[in-house]
């Protein structure tokens, strides 16, 4: 993984969503967590529905999601519709993959308002996990 400290605004990049919008890996003004999953992961719909819940409960953070490793939209679109997400979620490749030194699912940074990285995560985090990380 990138270490903290490190800024991810040279790594920004536009990526599609599944909307047919496009979304800048980069935070606005605010602290974001990009957290990185791939729609098999089972760890990854263990702990996704924490994120949902530090998203809907803190307004000071922003979440965006990044799929990877999925073999079409349509299975981003299944792990979507059943964690009743409402987050932007990114549709991620093998570039961004490398770029953001992703070693397993779910991995995670949280970026300040200045895209510097201050805390990072792979695997299973609580709400409570999350939260803090994010402070």
């Amino acid at each position: 993984m990138l270490s903290t400290d490190e800024s991810v605004q040279q790594l920004s990049m536009q990526l599609p969503t599944l909307s047919g919008d496009s979304l800048t890996l980069a935070a606005k003004n605010k602290t974001t967590v990009f957290y990185f999953f791939a729609p098999w992961c089972e760890i990854c719909h263990l702990s996704i529905g924490n994120l949902q819940s530090v998203y809907e409960k803190n307004d000071n953070i922003d979440v965006v999601a990044i799929a990877l490793d999925f073999t079409s939209e349509e299975e981003v679109q299944r792990f979507i519709s059943r964690h009743k997400l409402t987050f932007p979620i990114a549709l991620g490749n093998d570039q961004v993959k490398e770029q953001f030194k992703i070693p397993g699912y779910p991995s995670y940074y949280v970026v300040d308002a200045d895209n510097m990285i201050t805390n990072k995560s792979m695997g299973y985090s609580t709400e409570v996990g999350l939260y803090l990380r994010s402070l």
